[in-house]
């Protein structure tokens, strides 16, 4: 399918801000295992990356989901955790937008639109990652604040965040996902968090730099009572549901992105480097790589670009946007690999980006939901 007009100029001005902002830093950043600087975060900001899909009348940009997933890919070409940083901003807004009260949509989707306030996922706990409605953490409703006690992990860009966006139990005596709710947690921005109500430790990873994920304990924190999620308690499973398809559709062209990254890199690379008297890129073997590798890019990005055109006609897509993040996901892994492969011993080497590519493509297949999840949601839905 082609682009409009607008999309493509959207394509084009977050490909100049990538390539002129966050390339240049991306793999010394990488290698030192540094942090996205906040400068950076601000810019993204105030070019309203945050605020895309949401309305006007909060500080939004009121654009489509296909702006979002151009928008996703082109800065994940550059650096994938940069591409990220929208993400918690969009989990948590889009939460807020569809089902918050008009009080909480008034009082946290206009700093999320404009990046005064940052968001950070805290879903995923010790034992409960599949399985979202497995939370053990408690929230017990203790006068006009919720105090919580109970461990979360994987929540990326805590330290950095304002708000936790969190699942809890709120009514452990009724079937699991019955009890569950979702608290905005408000926290001070840093890495000493709260202790000991409130304690984090960055996890270490293999890649996946410029965001932290850390491993959090809340040991009697408090929240405020209005920031209950729609304000009444134990909806909390399906309102988490509903943000699937988009974090989907948005985590496909993340993969997308790196992907056509290290394919741009291998092929400059197979152009350049010369054995046996010519360049590579003039063997079969190498050409071939890449006409795979083209033809596989293109393939996820065409099911990307069809899940977000089916989310902005509000059908659902909740098969589409998992065929998409699955596909997206092996792909890259694939690609970056047959990259990495194609620069031979460099692409080894942190000298060259290719190693970079293939160590964030690894991840894709298992956050925003395994590939295995997305392909029980599939099969679920095909065999109705």
């Amino acid at each position: 399918m082609t682009l409009s007009a607008d999309h493509l100029a959207i394509r084009d001005s977050v490909r100049a801000f990538a390539k002129n902002e966050v390339e240049p830093i991306a793999s010394e950043l990488d290698n030192k295992g540094a942090e996205i600087p906040m400068p950076l975060i601000k810019k993204m900001a105030e070019l309203g990356y945050f605020g895309l899909i949401f309305s006007p009348d909060y500080g939004g940009s009121g654009l489509d989901t296909l702006s979002m997933a151009l928008v996703a890919e082109e800065l994940s070409a550059a650096w994938l955790s940069v591409g990220s940083v929208m993400t918690r901003m969009i989990i948590t807004a889009s939460l807020v937008e569809k089902n918050g009260t008009d009080e909480q949509k008034k009082r946290f989707l206009p700093g999320l639109c404009s990046g005064e306030i940052l968001a950070a996922a805290a879903f995923t706990e010790p034992d409960a990652g599949s399985d979202a409605a497995g939370i053990k953490t408690r929230a017990v409703k203790n006068g006009d604040h919720y105090v919580l006690h109970g461990e979360k992990t994987w929540c990326t860009f805590a330290n950095r965040a304002h708000l936790l966006c969190t699942t809890v139990k709120t009514d452990p005596s009724v079937e699991k996902h019955k009890g569950m709710s979702i608290l905005l947690v408000p926290k001070r921005v840093g890495d000493e968090f709260n202790p000991p109500a409130l304690s984090g430790g960055a996890i270490p990873t293999i890649g996946y730099k410029g965001m932290n994920s850390y491993a959090l304990a809340f040991d009697g924190y408090e929240c405020p009572a209005e920031n209950l999620l729609g304000g009444v308690p134990g909806r909390g499973f399906y309102q988490l549901m509903s943000t699937y398809e988009i974090a989907r559709v948005q985590t496909a062209a993340r993969a997308v992105g790196v992907a056509q990254a290290a394919f741009e890199a291998a092929r400059r690379y197979a152009k350049e480097r010369t054995q046996f008297g010519h360049p590579i890129g003039d063997f079969q073997v190498i050409r071939h790589k890449l006409a795979h590798m083209a033809t596989q890019i293109e393939a996820a990005r065409q099911l990307t670009h069809h899940a977000a055109r089916m989310k902005d006609t509000g059908k659902r897509c909740d098969v589409e946007a998992g065929m998409a993040k699955a596909f997206a996901a092996e792909m890259a892994e694939e690609v970056t690999s047959e990259a990495l492969q194609i620069f031979g011993g460099y692409g080894y080497s942190r000298e060259f980006p290719a190693q970079r590519y293939w160590r964030d493509a690894r991840v894709f297949r298992i956050f925003e939901g395994t590939s295995e999840i997305q392909y029980e949601v599939i099969a679920k839905r095909i065999m109705e």
